[in-house]
């Protein structure tokens, strides 16, 4: 059977930091952001699943587990299944109504939704990933399945592509090297090449596009939002179901997001207290 001690000399999964001390704790939080990410349909997943997906032993991955379900991180999710924790979710729940960026961007965020008549989100950036802070959901009766707190991928998002090409050029190559090209579609980028090409363009023109790259059917706009010295510290998409898309989405959809980015980097620029630190 695995031990606490044995366990911290077990190797990080690729990608996590290499820092000495934390290699329980990197688990720890990588089990509960697999339960976290876990698709919404049917229920939880239950130790065996967690094994799988983590490619941590089976031992450890009960002891993670009833570690957390102790500290009520996790808890049962009938029939078989695990699901966030009533601490977690109140731990979560402070820090997104204290977040300094939601509350400054909170306007604009509506006027986009109310201007757009489409699906908003605000992410920012958690390492090689978006995650998002804010959601404002369309009028229309097809709703979007994303949720506050998902974590969404770099290369396949409006968000995610909006954030790299905003980056310089000495942030962005390290952290594309960290990327995982996973396909989510036909039209996802795979090749580094293709997606350094396409960051070129959104670079250009000032706003990145999600062409069904993602997910089928839908098509996003996003552009970044900018800290004081000029760097991304979030993004901002707009969402819409091809089906329904306008006929000209450049002044439907773009125009508004970009006013949008633009006001919400001047509020922060006008609080000179703030770093990105803060808003994060």
């Amino acid at each position: 059977m695995t031990s606490a001690a044995d366990d911290d000399e077990e190797a990080a999964l690729p990608g996590q930091p290499q820092v000495a001390g934390t290699a329980s704790f990197s688990k720890f939080m990588h089990v509960l952001q697999l339960v976290a990410d876990w698709p919404p349909a049917g229920e939880g997943p239950n130790v065996t699943a967690l094994v799988r997906a983590s490619g941590y032993p089976r031992p450890t991955v009960h002891r993670i587990v009833a570690a957390l379900l102790a500290e009520r991180l996790l808890v049962a999710a009938p029939p078989h299944g695990l699901a966030l924790g009533p601490r977690l979710i109140q731990l979560a729940s402070q820090s997104w109504g204290r977040s300094e960026l939601r509350v400054i961007a909170a306007e604009e965020l509506k006027r986009l939704r109310d201007a757009t008549g489409e699906t908003v989100h605000l992410a920012i950036p958690n390492g090689n990933s978006m995650v998002y802070i804010e959601k404002l959901e369309s009028p229309s009766a097809v709703r979007m399945a994303s949720r506050i707190g998902t974590s969404v991928t770099l290369h396949s998002t409006a968000v995610g592509k909006a954030y790299l090409a905003a980056l310089a050029a000495d942030a962005l190559e390290p952290l594309l090297k960290t990327v995982a090209l996973r396909p989510y579609t036909a039209n996802t980028f795979t090749e580094r090449a293709a997606l350094r090409k396409d960051l070129a363009l959104t670079r250009q023109r000032g706003y990145a596009m999600d062409q069904e790259e993602n997910e089928a059917g839908i098509f996003c706009f996003g552009a970044a939002i900018r800290g004081h010295r000029g760097a991304p510290v979030a993004a901002i998409s707009v969402s819409t179901l091809l089906f329904r898309q306008k006929q000209n989405p450049e002044q439907a959809y773009v125009a508004p997001l970009l006013a949008a980015c633009a006001a919400i980097s001047a509020r922060i620029a006008e609080t000179p207290s703030l770093s990105s630190a803060d808003l994060l």
